[in-house]
This record gives C-alpha cells, structure tokens and sequence, in this order.
C-alpha cells in the first residue's frame, strides 16, 4: 500500500512539473510575441531628463514628458528643473533646438506679522489651502500671504520658506519648477524670468485707502513708478502696479520713486550654486 502511495505522490508530481513547464514554455512564447517593442528614442530622451517627477511639465511625470517628445507632442523646453541645459540637450537630440529662458519663482506679498498684523487667530487645519475656506484666513489683507506653508511643502528643492508669516524665495535654489506656484490658494507666487528686474510684491487690488488700513507695505496704485520707468514696463491694474519683465532693464528708478516699498529689485547672483537641483 505505501509502494502504491509513493507512486501516486510520484506520478503527481511528475503530472505537476509537466504542466508546469509548458505553462512556461507558452507564456514565455507569449511574452516574446506579445511584447511590445521599446521606444529607443523615448529612452534616451528619458536618460536625459532629471527624474524629479515633479509634473511642472504638464505630463505625468518624466516618463510621459519622455513619451510625449519621442512621439512630437511636446517641447523640448518645458522641464523647469532641468532648465536650459536639458532643453537644448533633448532639442539637440529632436533636431528642433530648444531657447528656454530660465525662470524663478517670485512671491507677491510682503505682509508678515510687522507689516500686516493679523485680524483674527485662526485655528484649524495647518494648511493655506484649509484656512482660505475659513474667512479667508486670519491675515488682515484678503489677497495677502497666509503663512500656512502649503508652498514650502510643494517645494522639492528647499528654495522657499516661511519668514515672520510670509513666504520668502531663495532664487538661488529655485530651478523655476512651478509646484510652489501651483500650491497657492491665492494666486500669489508667479513665475518671471531669472533675471535682475522690478517685482511687484503685492498683490492687493483694493483702493488705496483701504489697502492702507491694513498693510504698511500695501501697493496703492498711485501711479508714480508708471510715471518714473524710462522704458514703459510698468501698468496699474485695479489699483495694483504690474512690471513687464519682457520690458523691465532693471534699472531700479521704480523702486526708488514707490512710496510704499513694494516695488523691489530681484536680485540673481552672477556665480549662484543650484546644490538642489
């Protein structure tokens, strides 16, 4: 009786294996005629990418940017962290060439605690997005900074933080990627060329007086720096000052002639170290 079992436990084994190894054999005959062919150009544009998978370019990450440019549905120069380099690398390689201007990250308000004090104590959800829901937050100005740091978690690259209730840019570290901009729930983070220039840093678009009420550095739509720029870059818009980058020669006159102080110089060092990128 164990003689006969022993066989049985045999057989079925060797039943086992067969099946086992022609299960093999057709999915592996399967697998190659199924196997869908690889993009080599789509790979070497992909080596090419710095694989932060940060979504600036409007694709799902550097893989579908990847595979969009192997198939001519997008340009070469939309990869924010690569930058200049990576554009002209992959347009080298497309054949199209690639001039992309490198661009930084500005923020518009300067309200901290000194300069706009809050009108209430918020409590709730530690984020900007949660707190705008709630009265607009509890920063006296409703366009103004709510210092929660959605921004600063979008950040991939350290280069921007939160100041005395304020979001501030390192331009030094921002390789122009977009996120920050993206987590804003107000709108106050743009993006400009890196570039000496003017920049705007407020955002307020209520009239003068009301705008004064509540934040000392408050742009008031005077129309002074209009009135000061040699070359024309400058507008007021609902009672807000906008630069033009395209036309600012950063010679800093608005900047002197803004009663208020939110006219500002942006500053790039010539020798600046991009560590995060």
């Amino acid at each position: 009786a164990r003689r006969m079992d022993t066989e049985a436990i045999a057989y079925a084994v060797v039943i086992v294996c067969i099946i086992g190894l022609i299960c093999g054999i057709v999915l592996a005959i399967a697998s190659t005629g199924m196997a869908v062919p690889k993009d080599q150009k789509e790979a070497d544009i992909r080596e090419m990418l710095p694989g932060a998978n940060c979504g600036a370019c409007g694709f799902s990450g550097c893989d579908g940017y990847a595979a969009a440019l192997a198939k001519g549905e997008a340009k070469p120069g939309l990869c924010a962290p690569g930058g200049a380099a990576v554009a002209k690398a992959i347009g080298d390689y497309l054949g199209t060439g690639a001039d992309v201007e490198e661009q930084v990250a500005v923020v518009q308000c300067m309200g901290n605690f000194d300069n706009c004090p809050d009108k209430v104590q918020y409590e709730g959800i530690e984020h900007c997005s949660a707190a705008n829901l709630v009265a607009g937050g509890s920063s006296s100005c409703s366009y103004g900074c709510m210092g929660l740091g959605d921004c600063v978690e979008a950040c991939k690259y350290d280069a921007i933080q939160v100041c005395n209730g304020a979001a501030v840019v390192d331009v030094t570290h921002c390789v122009g990627c977009t996120m920050c901009a993206q987590a804003c729930p107000r709108h106050l983070i743009k993006m400009v060329p890196k570039k000496r220039q003017a920049v705007n840093r407020c955002s307020n678009c209520d009239k003068g007086a009301a705008t004064v009420k509540v934040c000392k550095v408050g742009c008031i739509g005077c129309g002074k720096c209009v009135k000061k720029c040699p070359k024309g870059a400058i507008t007021i818009e609902n009672f807000n000052a906008t630069v033009d980058p395209t036309k600012c020669v950063g010679c800093g006159l608005c900047t002197k002639e803004c009663p208020r102080g939110c006219l500002t110089m942006m500053i790039v060092p010539k020798t600046e170290a991009n560590t995060k990128a």
